[in-house]
């Protein structure tokens, strides 16, 4: 399963960030394909918080749009929401402890524990998840 980290998806929904082609074809092709994708919650409601955010006009689009685009993902046959499950405690708390997680790298800590949880591959651009042990992760643009 590949779990997505909300940074490829706001690359892929942003035309003027570098990183948008690669990401679209990239989400594009993991949509539409027979492999699951995991999406967290958290992912999910981070996508909505900063492209319907009035604070940042460049990226800004309407929240009714944004609810459309998520609805697509979730309509397709081998995407997965996913929700912390019976284990997910004890892995989070071995993502904080091991992996030294404090402050805003808590909730990286999270996704990784869903993701580990899942069984998963997280697809991210943030190097920062080298530092959570059994995580496996990926940068899909390069």
């Amino acid at each position: 399963m590949i779990v997505f980290d909300v940074n490829v998806l706001l690359y892929a929904y942003t035309p003027t960030s570098p990183e948008h082609d690669p990401a679209r074809k990239c989400i594009e092709a993991l949509f539409s394909d027979d492999e699951l994708v995991g999406l967290p919650w958290q992912t999910i409601s981070a996508f909505i918080r900063i492209l319907t955010d009035p604070r940042l006009p460049a990226v800004r689009r309407p929240a009714k749009e944004i609810v459309e685009i998520v609805e697509s993902w979730m309509e397709q046959p081998n995407v997965r929401v996913l929700a912390p499950g019976e284990r997910h405690w004890v892995i989070f708390r071995e993502m904080l402890l091991e992996g030294q997680a404090r402050g805003p790298m808590t909730t990286d800590a999270q996704l990784a524990a869903l993701t580990i949880e899942a069984g998963g591959v997280l697809y991210t651009t943030d190097r920062d998840f080298s530092r959570f042990p059994g995580l496996r992760w990926k940068n899909p643009l390069i």
